[in-house]
């Protein structure tokens, strides 16, 4: 390594492990190729949405937490892997594997950063702050958004059905009425024309 000093070292060490998220490759489609997106650019298209779309949320919300926490919450992905929200098995075992994963990779941060990114990670999982559940509304409605307007690719190759969706987004309406409104009209209209499996 360069001789730099040790702050510095641990930072650059984290900054090039994260470049690992650029070849992790979720189950949604970009739109303008036909390739899944990779977790690099699903956390910075939630980061711009954060901005763009904070004055929707039910609670005021401090924006550049809310950034942070999108950026940072698929980090623990470099070593436990993505898994695909409608996977049962695979969500069995996920709080650990991504446990393990955030030890080790918030661990090559130095102690104040290592803490923070750790901290916002955690209050990412537990959806329990105004931050958090509007971070986890992002998290859920962008790959929604892109799945409906690529005609529900992703949702028919894995057979999905609407009342999995409405599960996966019961909870958005505690974050905000207006997105919880829209992602009802997207899973109705993606019902009426056949991108999603009605039960």
């Amino acid at each position: 390594m360069l001789n730099i000093n040790e702050r510095l070292q641990k930072q650059i060490s984290f900054v090039l492990e994260l470049d690992k998220m650029k070849a992790l490759y979720r189950q949604t489609y970009v739109l303008n190729e036909n390739r899944k997106e990779n977790d690099a650019e699903h956390s910075w298209h939630l980061a711009v949405m954060a901005f763009l779309l904070a004055e929707y949320s039910n609670e005021p919300v401090d924006v550049l937490k809310v950034m942070k926490m999108v950026l940072i919450h698929d980090v623990v992905e470099i070593d436990a892997g993505d898994t695909y929200c409608y996977d049962e098995e695979g969500n069995r075992s996920k709080a650990e594997r991504e446990e393990k994963a955030a030890q080790r990779l918030f661990g090559l941060l130095p102690e104040d950063q290592k803490k923070e990114s750790y901290d916002l990670w955690r209050e990412f999982e537990e959806n329990s702050t105004a931050e958090s559940k509007f971070a986890n509304l992002l998290d859920h409605i962008q790959p929604l958004l892109l799945n409906y307007t690529k005609n529900g690719i992703s949702w028919k190759e894995h057979g999905i059905f609407s009342d999995q969706v409405r599960k996966r987004n019961l909870n958005s309406a505690q974050a905000s009425d207006d997105i919880a409104d829209l992602i009802e009209k997207i899973i109705s209209d993606a019902e009426d024309q056949g991108f999603l499996k009605t039960r």
